[in-house]
């Protein structure tokens, strides 16, 4: 494939040909080739909501399908999605200015104690590139670092994660200090990490364990169809 790949001139290419073509290279990680053809679609009038949905992430759909069904692994989806936010990179300006619509907002961070980040650097790529915007708080938070970003953000979902069976407990704090403040209705709250499991989930009180960065890109949109046909309603 990659010989093929290297006769490809992709403004040679018609816009269903690039597409495809982009979807091709998103799934191998081929950042400089997402750029080039994200600036193509849009010297063609394309609108950036347009090639954030059509072109990114239509293609990190399959990445995330492929992750799912143990076709791909970390390191390749790493690498999609570091090809994913080089494209993202040129719309976010673009998206900013056209008031383009967002699937939602979350944050996420590892809890206070943990300071693991492989999995919800992967969970935070993926759910941009299904068309979240994400705030990555990083690693070791508090209990305020999630309520008074979600607050200041006007977050619709709070996404923790431990790699540590001696930090898991921490989830159940935050939880309930929502609850304490009156503010856990606001928030769609996923968890996850090795160490987890839907039990624990439910037992502190979260709206969902995420066994997976897939899964939590599939739960968190479900939860977002939810919440917005109940505002809706």
């Amino acid at each position: 494939m990659a010989d093929e790949d290297d006769d490809i001139i992709l403004s040679e290419l018609d816009d269903e040909e690039l597409v495809a073509q982009m979807h091709d290279d998103l799934y191998d990680g081929l950042k400089e080739e997402i750029e080039e053809a994200t600036q193509i679609l849009l010297a063609r009038d394309w609108a950036p909501y347009k090639v954030l949905t059509v072109a990114l992430v239509a293609g990190m759909k399959v990445v995330g399908d492929d992750f799912r069904d143990g076709i791909l692994f970390v390191p390749e989806v790493l690498l999609a999605a570091n090809a994913m936010k080089a494209g993202m990179a040129i719309l976010k300006p673009l998206l900013a200015e056209t008031g383009a619509p967002k699937v939602g907002k979350m944050v996420i961070g590892t809890v206070k104690g943990d300071i693991h980040d492989i999995g919800k650097n992967l969970v935070s790529m993926m759910m941009e590139g299904a068309g979240f915007e994400v705030v990555d708080l990083g690693i070791n938070n508090p209990v305020e670092n999630y309520i008074e970003t979600a607050e200041k953000e006007d977050a619709d979902i709070i996404g923790m994660s431990a790699l540590l069976t001696t930090t898991m407990p921490y989830m159940k704090v935050v939880i309930d200090t929502l609850v304490a403040e009156g503010k856990r209705d606001k928030y769609i709250v996923l968890v996850g990490g090795a160490p987890l499991n839907e039990e624990f989930g439910k037992a502190i009180g979260a709206d969902a364990y995420c066994r997976d960065a897939a899964v939590a890109v599939e739960t968190a949109k479900q939860f977002m169809a939810r919440k917005h046909n109940q505002m809706a309603g």
